[in-house]
């Protein structure tokens, strides 16, 4: 499985998680908070920053009755159409480049999800580095080609997708020209819940489409993502805000600074654990290896004196005999007088 290169930061098993936060709409149409986000999001330590690239009306039709309004009172947007709440989220074109440059100048990767052909033209222009996929777009073929089409690396949600559409659609971008894949196990719900996150997807993934997978987790808290390093995620989506409290489309299930900044110091943690198969002591362990239990004399004892269970113990040190010897050692003989608290040795037995 090949390791992605994207402007000098590998993705793969031997790194540490590729960490993203995804601003979408919580800049509240502020450009100066939007640079407040890529300035905070850059303190956190994650290695990118992803927008989305759409206009209201490439996204939809300005209808709002029917299909297109939102009238679930359990979703986090009714009351919208969905022309309406796109026109709330959307990031305007202008302001990319300007977060980009802010990203790039704070050490980050800037990037974005485009909906449609003439957003994927307009990044080119701004020469990103890769692109993302949204689960909404997965099954879009056309606007994978076109994506595949640049060349440049590509991280797809697979959030709804069966086996049968990602097959169709991993092998829609690699035969377009993509050459480096991430898929992202997702679930398109907001929020999402753990008991409906199933992270034992992330193996069958890497196994079924031999490339690099990760997480893009809507799921409030950082143990589901950092749960998901362990089982080979190499990629961490989370969205992002400054403050859940002043709202925004995405707002409720965003990260805060500090959250973001836990998860990008416990998923690494997490990785670093995952180390290699190892049983017997490590070098940092041994040390430890003097506190295992040992047989000890616990009676002073005159040479021709026998072993018996009131002089013989099972204790901690470790330098005597181990404890696996203690039937076969009782009613042996010492050879010499020992004294209470002598680790015993074969050299000390008749």
């Amino acid at each position: 499985m090949q390791a992605i290169d994207i402007q000098n930061t590998t993705i793969g098993v031997s790194y540490p998680p590729f960490v993203i936060a995804e601003m979408s709409g919580n800049h509240n149409q502020s450009l100066e908070r939007a640079l407040e986000i890529v300035e905070a999001a850059a303190k956190t330590g994650v290695q990118a920053l992803k927008l989305q690239t759409y206009r209201a009306d490439t996204m939809t039709l300005d209808i709002d009755e029917g299909e297109f309004y939102i009238d679930d009172p359990n979703s986090l947007w009714h009351g919208n159409s969905l022309y309406q709440l796109y026109q709330q989220a959307y990031t305007p074109w202008e302001w990319h480049k300007p977060i980009f440059d802010r990203c790039q100048e704070l050490g980050m990767i800037g990037f974005s999800t485009p909906f449609d052909a003439t957003a994927v033209d307009f990044l080119e222009s701004l020469d990103v580095p890769c692109y993302k996929i949204a689960s909404f777009e997965n099954t879009d073929l056309p606007l994978i080609r076109k994506v595949a089409s640049t060349g440049k690396p590509m991280i797809i949600s697979t959030g709804m997708a069966t086996i049968a559409e990602l097959d169709e659609t991993v092998r829609t971008a690699r035969e377009a020209g993509c050459k480096d894949l991430v898929l992202l196990k997702c679930t398109s719900t907001y929020p999402a819940t753990p008991d409906d996150t199933n992270l034992l997807t992330i193996p069958h993934l890497r196994k079924l489409f031999n490339g690099q997978v990760g997480l893009s987790d809507h799921t409030m808290g950082i143990g589901v993502a950092v749960a998901s390093v362990a089982l080979g995620a190499t990629v961490i989506e989370k969205h992002f805000t400054l403050s859940r409290a002043d709202g925004g489309v995405d707002s409720a299930f965003s990260m805060e600074p500090e959250e973001m900044q836990q998860l990008v110091i416990e998923s690494e943690r997490a990785w670093q654990s995952l180390g290699r198969i190892q049983y017997g002591s490590t070098v940092a362990e041994k040390e430890s290896l003097k506190f295992r239990r040992s047989l000890y004399i616990t009676k002073d004892m005159k040479a021709g004196d026998c072993l018996t269970e009131d002089k013989l113990k099972a204790v901690r040190p470790g330098w005597g005999l181990s404890p696996k010897y203690y039937e076969l050692l009782l009613g042996k003989s010492v050879k010499k007088d020992v004294k209470m608290g002598t680790p015993v040795s074969w050299n000390i037995l008749l």
